[in-house]
């Protein structure tokens, strides 16, 4: 009787550890995202000003040898440009605040090259503190771009520009922070003026800027700034400037100067990474990044901005859109229209969530606290998640009544990292499961993801997940009809 009694104990002590086990959060699958790189995720999009001597001289990428006279905008208005973008949905801009000509939109001490030899307000301009201003009044995070390249100074290529740089970024982070993102461009080296050089020059980036050193200018000012470019940036360019992620989209990446500039890999980050570096997807809403009057019956349609948004943010990456400033100062009319349309576009298609007041099971739960319900709420800190070694899980949607639909919005809880590596969606119509009709590739979820597929009219909604790495750990399914 003791021996049975004694046995007996211990099962009931397993059967409590494996219910402790079960209430417990389950482990993260490393990497996940610093705080402040999921804030930044969370802002979805954003947008990026070029504006500079370019946009006087109907050029792309100025040489150097423009003379600073030529900048002159008649009617600037940054609070013009922070109410576009606001109305257009966007959370924060990012200004060129020097582009490869090397001419600097603020009252540098590094050079006289900048807007303080310019005729704007008799050279007692300061278009970066400008438009900080304006962001500060209306409540849009500001960031900057400063690019490493420089055509214009004589010192570029040689050790001294490095410093001058270096200064330029302190100058910047120190007087307009705090910044939420901070972009290193990686056009390096090549023709240039050169202080009258008018010669090319070739440098080794990954060593010759000391992008450690002005990240961390950068972070003694701005310690939550996201740092694109470089050689140690916290997010990473998609590879193209087209506005189009990878279907397959990966969060997860491994530093390294032939990782950092390898297109493929950048496209669709690295399953087996071990740094969080998640994508951001830049593009122009015009062809060009800098006004072109040619250009004005160019800027995309809603209809273009809705298929960006959706290859962008739907496929788990950042949008940064581009607004070129007309000679004017000003986001030109027919950009700003489209834009407010567009963002009016995306709260029509994504006000109404189709799964709200339906019955939700998981065919798997670690326990009540991680129920399959979260999944319906918008509370981020909640999710629903499996036992651990279940790497294949699915929620089931029971609608009140038949409900058309040809959209479903994912997202994993990412604290606990990126693991999805296979969704697979169906609906159930008079008894019967059919798979959804798709060209979607239907892969990774990570931060966000969005499957389009042809409208069905359904009884019920399945979403199965096959899990890569970790735990299966999802805080968000919605669904719609577009």
């Amino acid at each position: 009787m003791r021996y049975s009694k004694g046995k007996g104990w211990l099962v009931v002590l397993l059967l409590g550890l494996l219910a402790a086990s079960c209430i417990r959060a389950p482990q993260p699958s490393l990497p996940v995202p610093t705080p402040q790189q999921l804030e930044w995720q969370q802002l979805e999009t954003y947008a990026f000003i070029h504006f500079g001597l370019n946009t006087f001289n109907n050029m792309e990428w100025g040489y150097g040898n423009t003379p600073a006279s030529t900048f002159n905008p008649t009617n600037l208005d940054c609070e013009q440009w922070v109410l576009t973008l606001k109305a257009a949905g966007m959370k924060g801009v990012i200004l060129t605040a020097k582009h490869h000509d090397g001419f600097c939109l603020w009252p540098t001490e590094t050079t006289d090259y900048s807007i303080k030899n310019s005729p704007y307000k008799d050279g007692h301009g300061d278009i970066v503190g400008e438009l900080r201003d304006a962001c500060r009044k209306h409540g849009l995070k500001f960031g900057l771009y400063l690019s490493p390249w420089d055509r214009h100074q004589a010192e570029y290529g040689r050790e001294g520009y490095v410093s001058i740089y270096h200064q330029q970024i302190r100058e910047l982070v120190s007087n307009y922070g705090p910044l939420f993102e901070f972009w290193f461009d990686g056009a390096n080296g090549g023709d240039g003026w050169y202080g009258g050089a008018n010669e090319r020059r070739s440098i080794v980036a990954e060593h010759y800027y000391d992008y450690e050193k002005a990240r961390d200018i950068v972070w003694s000012h701005s310690p939550d700034a996201a740092i694109f470019g470089g050689t140690v940036p916290t997010l990473r360019w998609i590879g193209n400037e087209e506005g189009v992620a990878s279907a397959t989209q990966w969060c997860s990446y491994s530093y390294g100067y032939d990782t950092l500039n390898d297109t493929r890999l950048l496209a669709t980050g690295m399953p087996e990474g071990d740094v969080w570096l998640p994508a951001e997807v830049d593009v122009s809403i015009r062809p060009g990044w800098f006004y072109h009057v040619s250009e004005d019956a160019k800027v995309k349609t809603v209809d273009e901005l809705m298929e960006l948004y959706y290859h962008s943010v739907g496929r788990n990456a950042n949008l940064l859109l581009n607004f070129p400033v007309n000679q004017e100062g000003r986001i030109p009319a027919i950009d700003s229209s489209h834009a407010v349309a567009w963002h009016h576009k995306l709260r029509e298609t994504f006000t109404n969530d189709l799964l709200q007041g339906s019955e939700v099971r998981g065919s798997n739960t670690r326990s009540s606290r991680f129920g399959a319900r979260h999944v319906l709420d918008d509370d981020d800190t909640h999710y629903w998640t499996t036992e651990d070694g279940v790497t294949c899980a699915e929620l089931v949607f029971d609608f009140r009544q038949p409900t058309e639909l040809n959209m479903v919005a994912l997202q994993e809880y990412v604290r606990l990292g990126q693991n999805v590596k296979k969704i697979t969606v169906s609906y159930s119509k008079n008894g019967k499961w059919l798979p959804v009709v798709t060209d979607e590739p239907m892969t990774t979820v990570g931060y966000k993801r969005i499957i389009r597929f042809q409208t069905v009219e359904a009884d019920q909604l399945r979403v199965r997940f096959n899990v890569g790495k970790g735990v299966l750990a999802i805080q968000k399914v919605a669904a719609y009809r577009e």
